[in-house]
């Protein structure tokens, strides 16, 4: 247990708390670092004063900051979760499929449970997707040509684009930086966004997924709205709006939690 007098290394655990989960509650954290809950609430405001995580009422969740955070930092940011929409949607998959898979911490989470089919074959402009599913008999790993993104190791911009454009595949799996309550999918790379586009037109169904800390964040660039989406794979809907949007669509809701 953390100290109490060491506010800074108890708000490091916290912010990796928040990170893990998605969110945290200050009745939780009161009882597990063992302080008042107003100690606690002045932690939670230091970290959203450095935009680090977002303050809702009781407690604190992701914000739309964390989007810039670092790929590997964002693999561990409601991992639990992730790792349950990964086997959920990984079940959806029917064997045989041709399928893209696009950038992110939840696909790649789904990638790791698709290694257990039997044949596949997967389009990505993920390398990271291709070090889960390469070597795995009976799955055929194609890697989209580009633009390498440094960071997050995503192919990217007007080549990808083309490349992509060469295969009609059965299912796009694909996740989002953002999921407004209206439904539309939004991130905060353009490049990026064109290459989400161009897979969703060239799948004949839509996969989303997304965990929940998704769910109302904002960011500037709209990739396509629910209507382009089939079925949404998610540990819980936490907007009704969002939940009566969907339908409206009639998108298919998967909820792990």
């Amino acid at each position: 247990m953390t100290k109490r007098g060491d506010s800074a290394a108890r708000r490091a655990a916290i912010l990796s708390a928040v990170r893990r989960a998605g969110e945290a509650n200050v009745a939780a954290l009161s009882a597990e670092f063992a302080v008042t809950p107003q100690t606690i609430r002045r932690d939670l405001n230091h970290l959203a004063d450095r935009n680090l995580i977002a303050r809702v009422h009781g407690g604190a969740e992701l914000g739309s900051g964390i989007a810039n955070a670092r790929y590997d930092e964002r693999r561990g940011m409601a991992a639990g979760a992730k790792a349950r929409i990964g086997a959920a949607a990984a079940a959806l998959v029917p064997e045989g499929a041709s399928l893209f898979i696009n950038i992110g911490t939840t696909t790649e989470a789904v990638a790791r449970h698709l290694a257990g089919h039997k044949t596949l074959l997967v389009v990505t402009n993920n390398l990271n997707v291709v070090d889960c599913l390469i070597g795995h008999e009976g799955i055929t790993v194609i890697a989209v040509g580009g633009h390498v993104r440094v960071g997050d190791r995503a192919v990217i911009g007007a080549l990808a684009d083309q490349f992509i454009d060469n295969f009609r595949v059965d299912l796009a799996l694909i996740g989002t930086s953002g999921l407004t309550i209206e439904g539309d999918l939004v991130d905060f790379d353009a490049d990026e966004v064109l290459v989400a586009r161009r897979i969703i037109r060239q799948a004949k169904t839509v996969i989303l997924v997304a965990d929940s800390t998704k769910i109302g964040r904002a960011a500037p660039i709209r990739i396509a709205g629910a209507d382009a989406i089939d079925h949404l794979v998610t540990d819980r809907v936490t907007s009704s709006e969002l939940r009566f949007a969907l339908a409206g669509h009639g998108v298919l809701v998967t909820e792990t939690d």
